[in-house]
Order: structure tokens, then C-alpha cells, then sequence
């Protein structure tokens, strides 16, 4: 006689209340997180009377998407928003590049001083960057780069913290790799291009990131070397967009929001990557 199989029941999971209390702190902490944001956009499509008459609210009494025009026409906006993502663009690219070479240097190679070099180099992440404006604006002026994209760009093509996370990441990959291809008769730079830079792929994503994100929102930096408003790059384009006495809000929400998607965009594509960069970094 064949047996007859009984359904199966799967038990429950219970979820206990750690869990609820840890999902409720966490939902709390990303709506306090995008409250900001979710401002911005519903403020970008208010009209100048609603926002100076209920500013905290972020529930428009009506919807006009005139601001988004009117940024165009009040702005070179265009002309700004080409040069900040010339500016970002090219940074994070060369930065990656020079931040790599360095870090392999520093986690490869057996030089004298090497230990004074990388603590030196982490030392000048302690100096506030604003220590080294006056100095960096006066060698500009020198060079007649004030107002230039190579001075917007040269002085932020390496930094200390991309040599010193992809140091670490360097220090994680095993020296058989670079044994075997040594015996295979490559050289010091054929196994940085060929074998320690394709590897290192989730940390320069990190950086490159890191990088177009900084320059891409940085202000002070541009509003000191590039002063002109038809020339410079947009959040300090959006900085200057004031009259004497109004501010038009709407239309500067409308910029914020417009200048902040490609953003949001480039941490979409590459958030894999990122996080999986920020997990295996010092991992050896």
C-alpha cells in the first residue's frame, strides 16, 4: 500500500522585537535623511508667493514648473552646468590615475623613507583645506591661471585620502600575482596597468565617485578661482543667483534640483560597486 505524503506546514517565522525596533529606527533615520530633499523638489515647483508665505511646508498649494524656465533665462545655466561637469569629470578621471600609481608606490615598493612618506601624506588630511587656499591662489595668480579651467582643475587632480584607500586596497591583493608576472617578465608598470589597476576596479570606482561628488558640489573652491559668473561652475552660479533686496527662491530650487539628479544618477549606476569597494578595502 503507498504511503500518502501529508502536506508540509512551514512553521512560522516569528520576528522578534529587535527587529521591529531596528526597522522602525532605520525608516525614521532615512525619512529625516530625505526630508531635505523632499523639500527641495516640492519647493522647486512652488511659486515665490507660497514659499515666502508657508516656507516649512513641504505640501505645495499649487504646481508650476515655470521655475525650471526661469533658471535657464536668469543664468547661463547651460554654460555652468558644462563647466562643472567638465571640472568633475576630468578630476575624478586623472585623479584615479595619479591616486592609483601613488597608492601601488607606497604598498609595493621598498624605497627609503617610504614609512615618513605615508604618514606625511596622512598628515595633510589633518590641514582644513581652507589652510591652502591663499597659498594655491597666489602660485595661480602667478601662473596667470586664475579664471582658467587648468586652475579650477590642476590643484585637485590628487589627494591625500585617494592614495591612502587605495593603498590599503593594494596591501589586500596577494604578491603572487605580481611574482608570476615577473617571472613572465613584465615590468614594474605592465603589472600596475595589466594586472594591479584592472583588480583594483571597486576602490577606483569609490574614488571616483568620492571625487565627482566634491568637485561637483564643491563651492568655495570655484567661487575663489573661477569669479566670473558666465565662466564659473554652477553651485557657485547658484550661490551669486540673488537680487539686492529678493531672493527668487523658486527658480534657485529649481537649479539645486536640476544640479543635483546627475548625482543621483552616477551613485545608482555604480552603488554596487561602491559597496563592495567599502566591504573589502583593508580586508587582507
Amino acid at each position: 500500500m503507498a504511503a500518502v505524503a501529508l502536506p508540509t506546514t512551514r512553521p512560522r517565522r516569528r520576528v522578534s522585537a529587535g527587529a521591529v525596533l531596528s526597522l522602525f529606527v532605520l525608516c525614521a533615520a532615512a525619512a529625516i535623511a530625505l526630508l531635505p530633499l523632499a523639500w527641495l523638489l516640492t519647493a522647486s515647483v512652488r511659486t515665490q508667493g507660497d514659499l515666502t508665505g508657508n516656507p516649512s511646508t513641504i505640501i505645495p498649494s499649487g504646481i508650476t514648473f515655470q521655475n525650471y524656465v526661469d533658471i535657464w533665462r536668469m543664468i547661463p545655466f547651460g554654460r555652468q552646468f558644462l563647466n562643472t561637469t567638465v571640472f568633475a569629470l576630468t578630476v575624478a578621471c586623472v585623479s584615479v590615475v595619479i591616486d592609483s600609481m601613488a597608492a601601488y608606490a607606497l604598498a609595493r615598493f621598498r624605497f627609503p623613507a617610504r614609512t615618513f612618506v605615508f604618514v606625511a601624506l596622512i598628515a595633510t588630511l589633518l590641514v582644513p583645506i581652507q589652510v591652502t587656499f591663499v597659498p594655491v591662489y597666489n602660485l595661480l595668480v602667478d601662473l596667470g591661471w586664475i579664471n582658467t579651467m587648468q586652475g579650477l582643475i590642476v590643484p585637485r587632480v590628487a589627494d591625500a585620502f585617494g592614495i591612502f584607500f587605495l593603498r590599503q586596497f593594494f596591501l589586500a591583493l596577494p604578491r603572487d600575482l605580481e611574482d608570476a608576472a615577473r617571472i613572465d617578465g613584465a615590468g614594474e608598470f605592465q603589472i600596475y596597468r595589466r594586472i594591479m589597476f584592472p583588480l583594483a576596479g571597486p576602490a577606483l570606482v569609490t574614488i571616483f565617485i568620492f571625487n565627482l561628488v566634491n568637485n561637483w558640489n564643491d563651492l568655495l573652491w570655484p567661487l575663489m578661482v573661477m569669479p566670473d559668473q558666465d565662466t564659473t561652475t554652477l553651485p557657485a552660479g547658484l550661490a551669486m543667483f540673488r537680487g539686492q533686496y529678493v531672493v527668487d527662491y523658486g527658480p534657485l530650487m529649481a537649479g539645486a534640483t536640476l544640479a543635483l539628479i546627475p548625482m543621483i544618477i552616477a551613485f545608482i549606476v555604480v552603488q554596487r560597486r561602491f559597496i563592495e569597494s567599502i566591504a573589502t578595502t583593508g580586508i587582507k
